[in-house]
C-alpha cells in the first residue's frame, strides 16, 4: 500500500506511541493469562438459554437499556435500577465514565494495576497520573489523597487488584471517597473470589462507583457483559454517552440466565479457590520463585530468572502467562488458576525451565 500522507495533520497527536491492544492469539495452547473461568459452562445454563430463543429473536434489535437484566441486578443487590448501568464488558464502562467524568481532567490510578485504565483515559482526552501502592501493593490513602488534592478528576482503585491479587482494606476506600472531590471508581470484577465489597458505602458516598462483571466468576468473558452501580446522577450522566443497543440481545439473555442458575456458579467458585490453594503450594515448592497473597483467581509472582524469558520459555512450551512490566518499571508474572491437569502442566514446566 502506498504511504497514507493524507492522515498528516488528522490523527490526534496525544495518541501517537499508543499500540492498539492486541492480546496473543495462538490455539493449542494452555490459556493462563487472562483470569477466565477455566470450568465449562453448565449444560443445564445453556439449555436454558437456547430455550428462551424465539424466531425473531436474532432480526430484532437487542433493549437499548437492558431493562429485563438490571431488573434482575436491582433485585439482586436491592438497588433501584435507576442506579444500574450495563456495558459490553468492563472496558466499555470504563471508557464511558472517563469520557463523561475524566475530559480534560486528571485520572489518579493506583498502580500496578489494570493497564485500560490508563488507556481509555488517554482515549477520553484525560490526562492519567500514576500513584503508586505501598511495598505490598497496597493502596496508600495518604498518597492517593495528595496527588488527587481538591481538584474534580477521577479517582480508579481496583479491588481485588489485577494483577498482584490483593484486596484493600474497605476502610481506606472510604476514606479516599470521603476526602476528594473526584469521582470515586472501586473495580471489583474479581470480588466473587475474596475481599469486600464496597457497595455497603455507596448510600454514604454519592461520588463512589463501583464496577462488577460477569467475565470472570461467572464464565460470560465471550459474552461482554459488565455492569456498574453508581447514585443515579452518575448513571443519568453515563446514559448520555452510552452506544445505542451496546449489549447484543444473547449476551443481555445469557447474564440473565447466569443470575437465575447462580448456585451453579457458587460450586465452581469454590472449586477456583480450592485449586488456587493447591496451586500455591505447588509454586512454593520450586525455588526462586517469590509469590504474592491473592484472594482472586489468579497469582502474581516474581522468579529469580528474568521475567520475559520465563514467560517466553513458558510459551515456548505451550502455556501462557502473562508478562507484565508496571510504569515504576518492575517486572511482574501472572498465572491464572486452571484446571487442575492445566495447572500440574503450568507447574511442571515452570519447575523445568528454571532447572530445578
Amino acid at each position: 500500500m502506498t504511504d497514507c500522507s493524507c492522515l498528516e495533520g488528522l490523527a490526534r497527536e496525544d495518541l501517537k506511541g499508543m499500540e492498539p491492544y492486541d492480546a496473543y492469539y495462538a490455539p493449542g495452547i494452555i490459556r493462563l493469562d487472562a483470569n477466565e473461568n477455566p470450568h465449562d459452562f453448565p449444560t443445564e445454563v445453556s439449555r436454558f438459554i437456547n430455550s428462551q430463543i424465539g424466531p425473531q429473536f436474532y432480526g430484532r434489535y437487542p433493549d437499548p437499556l437492558a431493562r429485563e437484566l438490571i431488573a434482575d441486578l436491582s433485585g439482586y443487590f436491592g438497588s433501584g435500577p435507576e442506579n444500574i448501568m450495563v456495558g459490553n464488558g468492563s472496558d466499555e464502562l470504563i471508557l464511558n465514565i472517563m469520557l463523561a467524568f475524566g475530559s480534560g481532567k486528571k485520572v489518579f490510578i493506583a498502580s500496578p494495576t489494570f493497564s485500560m485504565y490508563a488507556l481509555h483515559a488517554r482515549v477520553a482526552g484525560a490526562v492519567p497520573v500514576n500513584v503508586p501502592r505501598g511495598p505490598n501493593f497496597e493502596i496508600d490513602v495518604q498518597t492517593v489523597l495528595k496527588a488527587a488534592g481538591g481538584d474534580p478528576g477521577i479517582v480508579v482503585l481496583c479491588s481485588p487488584n489485577n494483577p498482584t491479587g490483593n484486596a484493600a482494606d474497605i476502610r481506606d476506600i472510604e476514606a479516599i471517597a470521603g476526602s476528594v472531590k473526584s469521582l470515586v471508581v472501586v473495580d471489583e470484577a474479581y470480588v466473587e473470589f475474596g475481599g469486600e465489597s464496597c457497595l455497603p458505602l455507596l448510600d454514604r458516598y454519592p461520588n463512589l462507583l463501583v464496577m462488577r462483571t460477569f467475565s470472570k466468576a461467572f464464565g460470560l468473558a465471550g459474552m461482554r457483559v459488565g455492569y456498574l452501580l453508581a447514585h443515579r446522577e452518575i448513571v443519568r450522566e453515563l446514559l448520555r454517552i452510552k452506544q445505542p443497543f451496546n449489549v447484543n440481545s444473547f449476551s443481555q439473555l445469557a447474564a440473565r440466565s447466569v443470575l437465575k442458575y447462580r448456585e451453579l456458579f457458587e460450586d465452581r467458585i469454590k472449586a477456583i479457590i480450592k485449586d488456587r490453594e493447591y496451586l500455591v503450594k505447588r509454586m512454593e515448592s520450586i525455588p526462586g520463585l517469590r509469590l504474592y497473597p491473592s484472594v482472586t483467581n489468579f497469582i502474581c509472582f516474581k522468579t529469580a530468572a528474568p521475567a520475559l524469558e520465563v514467560y517466553r520459555g513458558l510459551l515456548k512450551d505451550g502455556v501462557m502467562i502473562r508478562y507484565i512490566k508496571t510504569p515504576e518499571g518492575e517486572e511482574l508474572l501472572r498465572v491464572t488458576v486452571g484446571t487442575a491437569r492445566e495447572n500440574n502442566i503450568f507447574t511442571d514446566r515452570l519447575q523445568l525451565l528454571l532447572g530445578d
